[in-house]
């Protein structure tokens, strides 16, 4: 079960980390620079893939729900 919280923790911190190098990318790249966009790329990948897990982890019982008593 912590593993789980683990992994998402990573995950956003990988989104975060691809975010601020796009940014990079931006202000300091040239037009003709693919950088910013495989930066881009990959942080919509590591999103979708960390809305599917939540998703899954939800699903099997590693993320507890919530429901008001």
């Amino acid at each position: 079960m912590l593993l789980i919280h683990i992994v998402i923790i990573a995950m956003l911190a990988a989104i975060l980390v691809s975010l601020f190098s796009a940014l990079r990318f931006m202000f300091r790249g040239n037009s003709r620079d693919l950088r910013m966009v495989r930066a881009l790329t990959i942080r919509v990948a590591l999103s979708l893939s960390l809305f599917i897990l939540l998703m899954a982890a939800f699903y099997f019982g590693l993320i507890p729900g919530y429901s008001p008593s």
